[in-house]
């Protein structure tokens, strides 16, 4: 397994994975990914925020992270945290516990990093998602009404927020 940034030759299998996760979640459950702003995308490329797993050369999962998240997590951003953001499984490698790997190395980015915390979230009350989460070492700290979604995607727009954090 090997965790490397993505590049801009990467943008389009990130967008054919996004709308294949928001086809699964549209399927399962109430909320779903919606269209995310390419330039949003090409800006954490150009930032080294988006990050890819390969296993045995290849492409297993994507996320993205960022250092500060103050529309979500409002007066407890001001703790020194990575985010981890849309998190998506190549369908072929679902089931292979990967958000586990990304828990190890994201501990492992926070510490070097200087940050206290790995923190994601998700909107809405996937009581499998949740779970899943908390198997994968993250403390699910309840959900909450984000007060301000402006420049937010879509989807945070339709339900509450499921907070989960782990210390780094």
């Amino acid at each position: 397994m090997e965790i490397h940034n993505s590049t801009l030759q990467d943008i389009e299998v990130i967008f054919e994975l996004y709308r294949m996760a928001s086809k699964y979640m549209k399927e399962r459950f109430y909320v779903s990914f919606p269209e995310f702003d390419r330039k949003m995308v090409e800006q954490e490329i150009a930032e080294g925020r988006q990050w890819k797993m390969l296993i045995d050369g290849e492409l297993a999962c994507i996320w993205a992270t960022t250092w500060n998240d103050p529309q979500i997590w409002e007066e407890k951003d001001a703790e020194p945290s990575v985010y981890i953001h849309r998190i998506t499984t190549v369908p072929a490698f679902r089931g292979r516990h990967l958000v586990k790997e990304i828990v190890q190395w994201a501990k492992e980015y926070a510490r070097v990093n200087n940050r206290k915390y790995v923190r994601l979230d998700t909107v809405g009350e996937n009581r499998k998602l949740i779970e899943h989460y908390q198997e994968s070492g993250f403390r699910f700290l309840g959900m909450v009404q984000l007060k301000d979604v402006n420049g937010l995607p879509d989807h945070y727009k339709l339900d509450k927020v499921s907070l989960f954090e782990l210390d780094a």
